[in-house]
């Protein structure tokens, strides 16, 4: 096993283009693991920018480690890619954490290494552990018993400042008092109580030094075209095989009441036209491919250009996300040109009542019409995403889904015929979960019964429509999404049950004394303690509530203006929206 292990590791090597790993004596060595297989790692842009980052700096020398894939699980060691050194050799264990379900991964991880799980039982003689990403600056409690510190944030601006301080540090405990105190974005979960109402509650999460601030600001990036994330090393063995991706947008202005990268990104931001194309030539010596990331790729102002600007240096080019309302025939063209088969649009919802209370902000004539420029332009292929057990759902809603998939499939085949080419339409359909710091962080979450019912709906009504798949997220893995999004440091015992279960959660849920259903399935109270409520994000919580009333009262509202205002609280900490570029006004509803 140890020699597949080590063999598969040459490999990885020998496929790899780029690279940005110097071995530095008498440095800071540091271990970033993405807590997934290799190919789901490679694939993630945070952290090969976090890679990146860390090696340009001069006190780090950093290696990459991944989570052992399936069939050398059962070894007991995780290595490094670059020197096969074990993970306990570093100084700092650095996760990169995007998804809650990897959250079982990271513990799986140190067990793996031989490191005492609990933070509590770790000292000096032991590396610090830190986790960053996405899924920790939305709720870190989950795994807070099992980490030194967390960082709340965009690495941009935190990794600098946080390496510095460590580098002067003269041991674990005190760098870790001193970093909580000083540091904005470093929140130590060791300094900070929890505590519970009789009926299971949060009722605080306490500092429990004085000098320990009560809330943990966020720290973000301002300016982003100052900065850039793009591929650093290329390999044909991830999701996004041998494509140089790089990040044109962060954040999202059109503010999906369901959608956490609406806010907690916020203010949205947009590289700037001539940074972008500095990118571009970055990749062209390690591909022929280019995607464009970020949740509002085709708002930027420029991106009609950007494209072409590609093309004409020789890229393909493929985008991770197009609203329907955005499709413009330069983008069909570059798609068409791109050689692209199969091109997604989220209506989210079937009724316009729905698209109503998530704040979608797109109509079925929209979609209609991005359909018909989709076909027209010979792309074959559609998929469609949709979600299903959103707040104040009705069956009505989940038929509706029913009938704008044969609608569109009406027009997907008017304009085929005409192509004499008849491709695939994929139905996606997936579990609403709630996630933090969005209005409908209070939701309420279907359970599994709920769920299964709603997908055999949209099975029955669709399964006789020729040339269109139904895709179905598992409800049973939604729900423990739902879990790890929205459960407090309690759920820490549960995922080490889990650990104990190899990842087996229908037996976890059985074995475990603690109410699935309460973390995941219940409607919060408005004035009830979150456990992620001391993170500070700058979003006014009033503001998320007036946002949650909107949606019951099935009421849309405007996105992000792009310029200073009152609304969400964010410009009233120090964010200045002429640093940044301003999309058009067309793109903007």
């Amino acid at each position: 096993m140890a020699r597949k292990s080590s063999n598969r590791r040459q490999r990885y090597i020998d496929s790899e283009i780029g690279g940005v790993f110097q071995k530095k004596k008498g440095k800071i060595d540091v271990v970033l693991i993405y807590p997934n297989t290799y190919s789901v790692g490679m694939s993630n842009l945070g952290f090969q920018t976090v890679y990146r980052l860390l090696n340009e700096m001069d006190a780090v020398s950093c290696e990459r480690a991944f989570l052992p894939d399936f069939d050398e699980n059962a070894e007991r060691e995780v290595r490094t890619v670059e020197t096969n050194r074990l993970i306990t050799e570093f100084d700092v264990i650095a996760f990169s954490v995007s998804f809650e379900s990897d959250f079982l991964n990271l513990i799986a991880v140190v067990e793996k290494a031989g490191l005492p799980l609990q933070s509590a039982a770790r000292g000096d003689p032991h590396p610090l552990v830190i986790a960053g990403g996405v899924a920790c600056f939305l709720n870190p409690e989950p795994v807070a018993p099992f980490v030194d510190c967390f960082l709340i944030g965009e690495a941009e601006q935190l990794l600098p400042r946080f390496i510095d301080a460590l580098d002067l540090s003269s041991g674990k405990q005190d760098f870790l008092y001193r970093a909580a105190c000083t540091l904005p974005g470093v929140y130590v979960p060791e300094f900070y109580t929890p505590s519970y109402n009789s009926d299971m509650t949060c009722r605080a999460l306490t500092p429990n030094r004085a000098d320990i601030p009560k809330t943990v600001r966020r720290v973000f990036e301002k300016e982003i075209s100052r900065t850039f994330s793009c591929t650093s090393i290329l390999t044909p063995n991830t999701v996004f095989k041998n494509t140089f991706l790089m990040e044109v947008s962060r954040g999202c202005p059109h503010g999906c009441r369901f959608c956490s990268a609406g806010y907690i990104y916020r203010p949205p931001r947009f590289r700037s036209f001539s940074t972008l194309k500095q990118n571009i030539d970055m990749g062209k010596e390690k591909s022929r491919k280019i995607g464009f990331m970020g949740a509002a790729v085709s708002d930027h102002p420029e991106i009609g250009g950007l494209c072409q600007y590609a093309m004409d240096k020789g890229f393909s080019v493929s985008f991770s996300s197009l609203r329907a309302n955005a499709f413009t025939p330069e983008l069909i063209s570059a798609l068409k040109k791109s050689d692209i088969k199969t091109v997604t649009i989220a209506p989210e919802a079937g009724s316009e009542r729905m698209r109503c209370i998530i704040n979608k902000g797109i109509t079925e004539n929209q979609i209609y019409e991005a359909v018909k420029m989709i076909v027209q332009s010979g792309i074959p292929n559609l998929k469609l995403y949709f979600m299903i057990g959103l707040p104040w759902e009705t069956t009505h809603d989940i038929e509706a889904i029913v009938t704008l998939c044969k609608e569109i499939k009406e027009k997907f085949l008017m304009e085929s015929r005409e192509k004499k080419r008849i491709g695939t339409i994929t139905v996606s359909v997936n579990p609403f979960v709630p996630k933090p710091f969005t209005p409908f962080q209070w939701a309420p979450m279907n359970d599994v019964k709920q769920l299964n019912k709603k997908i055999e709906i949209i099975r029955d009504g669709l399964k006789k429509v020729a040339n269109v798949r139904i895709q179905a997220e598992s409800p049973r893995r939604a729900i423990v999404q739902g879990l790890l999004s929205r459960g407090d440091r309690r759920v820490a015992d549960i995922l080490l049950l889990a650990v104990k279960n190899q990842g087996n959660w229908s037996k976890t849920f059985k074995e475990t004394g603690l109410d699935i259903g309460f973390f995941a399935n219940r409607e919060r109270s408005i004035d009830e303690f979150l456990p992620w409520d001391f993170i500070d994000h700058g979003i006014r919580k009033s503001f998320l509530v007036k946002e949650y009333n909107r949606a019951q009262r099935e009421e849309t509202s405007a996105p992000c203006p792009m310029k200073p205002c009152d609304q969400c609280g964010v410009c009233n900490n120090g964010f200045d929206f002429h640093s940044i570029v301003i999309p058009k006004e067309k793109t903007i509803f």
